[in-house]
């Protein structure tokens, strides 16, 4: 992501494709420099364009996105690849169901619209790690987006396997890919490793032979200083802004965005709007640790590809610089309140651990990161004992801030607070000696943008109670997604078991409910009212994260696909602070993404 008119360069290793012609028959996109413009076949030609990311949209919806985009008016879009999403482990590459970026390509060209395709390796996108995979940290001296031997090693992997199924795709071979990115924000990065983009100059060069290549950077006051010719192109028109919690929802007026937009076509520039759609960040995909889960980004379409105002406004700007498609807007999907579904407890974590970590702990005299236990994303629970008796409230501290991000602490299964990366280093914890302490450590997202992109997770350094360094350490590493996608706890748990006492839970918990089917498969909206902060399933997909007391987003997206319409659907709740006494949450038929005007 970047800011402002963003040069749109061929650097001394990205030869454009200037020789193919009408007249030979062959497909060409090249720079006019003389005439300020893009070539496409030979003709001028002027992109208006919007991002859009497949990984956070299901794929059931891609194909009704795509229409929308090119229905108000779009004739090409701007896709990231995020490396992380397909080489979750190194060395094993998904390209299936919602990572199928070729059926996302094909289901563009069919529309009718081109792409500018962003690759990376690194992508920012308020991803997590900005897209680079968590498992090249195991290297622990590693120097990323540098000629650092083994991340090198890691990137022509990747782009071995990436690169070929992109080639076919290009705009000289038949396809829609009209620019390939190299890199992302370059000149923002402190390494400034020329080595390293001449590494990628040979890759891309030898998987997608002599084509349009581009990279951008930060915000430039006058794109013709650095550019004297050639076209105009804004990479990153804003039409919206992210969220982070404990922030306002962001919002960019509709006027501002059809002004702006209006003058920089009537320059001739080219514009690509950042986002069109944002959608979700579901899983544990959100990049940096105060990032929320929805990326609706206040853009054209909202987060569950609803046209709004601002999509009106801009098709009403783009037709008086071009012919925009007939027929009227497909509309938003629909939507449905199935109401109230109460939960019951189904354990803590804690008691919960021969289940969530059938592996078992590792033991450890000092503890170990997540990356050092091959465990990337989600949660890991530390446990050790107390050295000595405490009965006065005795101070746990993580001196040199090495909790990274959330630490929720337990005495013999007793909530007793939590630890917080740079803001909540010191709580007091009571107990007797040999007393069981649990700490279950929460990864709430890498950084994905500046020099601190290294960035692991779990407990970096040691924890000191009162006077003493605690050791001896058993780390479990949870897989709570794999039992949930295996079907646990429902599957467990016989339908006749009388419900639990309602009673206030405190401290790491996960909760199970189901509602019966009406039916209606619609999207919805999950509104955990008085829940603290915590993660959720639905039949089995992990939605993300909720942290309604922090806010702004107070719901969650429910894509309609997701459920059935026939058998009871499945909700499954990891509490880690605090559950309500009712333990009911609410399907809603709308989003409330600021707290500050949508509390009920």
């Amino acid at each position: 992501m970047a800011a402002g008119f963003l040069t749109f360069v061929a650097l001394n290793f990205a030869c454009l494709c200037v020789s193919g012609n009408l007249a030979s028959g062959k497909r060409s996109f090249s720079i006019d420099y003389k005439n300020n413009c893009f070539l496409k076949d030979d003709q001028p030609f002027q992109y208006i364009s919007g991002s859009i990311h497949y990984s956070r949209i299901p794929q059931y919806y891609w194909k009704d996105r795509l229409l929308k985009m090119y229905m108000t008016g779009l004739n090409a879009v701007q896709v990231y690849v995020p490396w992380n999403f397909h080489e979750g482990a190194q060395g094993v590459y998904n390209f299936t169901g919602d990572r199928d970026l070729e059926h996302f390509l094909n289901l563009a060209n069919q529309t009718g619209l081109l792409v500018i395709l962003r690759p990376g390796p690194y992508i920012c996108a308020e991803w997590e790690m900005g897209g680079l995979p968590a498992w090249l940290l195991q290297k622990p001296n590693i120097i990323l987006r540098s000629a650092d031997t083994d991340y090198l090693q890691a990137v022509s992997n990747w782009f071995a396997v990436l690169l070929p199924k992109i080639k076919p795709w290009l705009y000289i071979n038949g396809g829609n890919i009209i620019s390939v990115q190299v890199e992302n924000e370059y000149g923002s990065y402190y390494a400034c490793d020329y080595n390293y983009m001449r590494h990628l100059q040979t890759l891309f060069r030898f998987f997608l032979g002599e084509d349009t290549y581009y990279t951008q950077d930060h915000q430039q006051t006058r794109q013709r200083r650095f550019e004297p010719r050639g076209p105009l192109v804004n990479s990153e028109f804003y039409t919206g802004w992210l969220d982070h919690w404990g922030d306002q929802h962001a919002r960019v007026t509709t006027e501002k965005v059809s002004k702006v937009l209006g003058e920089m076509l009537t320059m001739g520039a080219n514009v690509n709007m950042y986002m069109f759609e944002g959608g979700t960040n579901f899983g544990y995909w959100n990049g940096k640790d105060n990032f929320v889960t929805s990326y609706d980004y206040d853009a054209p379409l909202s987060e569950a590809g609803d046209p709004t105002e601002k999509l009106l406004a801009i098709r009403d700007v783009i037709k008086q610089f071009r012919d925009i498609p007939a027929g009227p807007m497909p509309p938003a999907t629909p939507k449905f309140a199935y109401g109230f579904v109460t939960l019951k407890k189904v354990g803590s974590v804690s008691a919960l651990l021969s289940t969530l970590s059938p592996m078992g702990p590792v033991q450890s005299h000092y503890p170990l990161t997540f990356e050092e236990m091959k465990q990337y994303y989600g949660y890991m629970l530390y446990r050790t004992t107390l050295p000595r008796d405490l009965s006065e409230p005795t101070p746990l501290i993580s001196p040199l801030n090495g909790v990274h991000d959330r630490a929720y602490v337990s005495v013999n299964g007793v909530y007793q607070g939590l630890l917080q990366r740079d803001t909540a280093l010191v709580m007091n914890v009571t107990g007797h000696q040999g007393d069981t302490v649990d700490i279950l450590v929460e990864n709430m997202g890498r950084v994905n943008f500046g020099s601190k992109i290294n960035d692991y997770k779990g407990l970096l350094s040691n924890l000191i109670l009162g006077k003493d360094v605690l050791t001896d350490w058993k780390i479990y590493s949870l897989d709570i997604d794999g039992a949930i996608t295996g079907g646990w706890p429902h599957s467990a748990r016989k339908q006749s078991n009388p419900p639990m006492k309602k009673e206030l839970s405190f401290g790491p918990n996960l909760y199970m409910g189901t509602f019966p089917p009406n039916g209606l498969s619609w999207d919805t909206f999950l509104k955990l009212n008085e829940w603290t902060k915590g993660q959720v399933w639905i039949n089995g997909m992990n939605l993300g994260r909720y942290w309604p007391a922090r806010g702004p987003q107070q719901t969650l997206y429910v894509p309609g696909p997701l459920l059935s319409s026939n058998q009871p659907n499945n909700i499954t709740v990891l509490e880690l602070e605090g559950a309500p006494a009712h333990l009911r949450v609410l399907f809603m038929d709308r989003p409330q993404l600021n707290a500050t005007t949508d509390k009920s």
